[in-house]
């Protein structure tokens, strides 16, 4: 397998994995369930989308991905 593949496999996984957590923290705030704090899913959504935003810094700075020229 293709280091760039697996690197966009992870991110697609930790996106879905961050909507997953969002839908979770909705149903709750629906639902009005007190047993498991709300917080908890929305912290982990802002840990796992700090965790794709350093993905990506460090794979633009080690040339795995590179960004797209400015048009002329």
């Amino acid at each position: 397998m293709n280091a760039l593949f697996i690197f966009k496999l992870v991110l697609v996984l930790l996106l879905l994995f961050i909507i997953f957590n969002l839908a979770r923290a909705l149903f709750i705030m629906v639902k009005g369930d007190t047993q498991v704090p709300m917080s908890r899913y929305l912290g982990r959504r802002i840990i796992f989308s700090v965790l794709v935003i350093l993905l990506l810094l460090v794979a633009l700075g080690t040339g795995l991905i590179s960004t797209h020229p400015t048009p002329r």
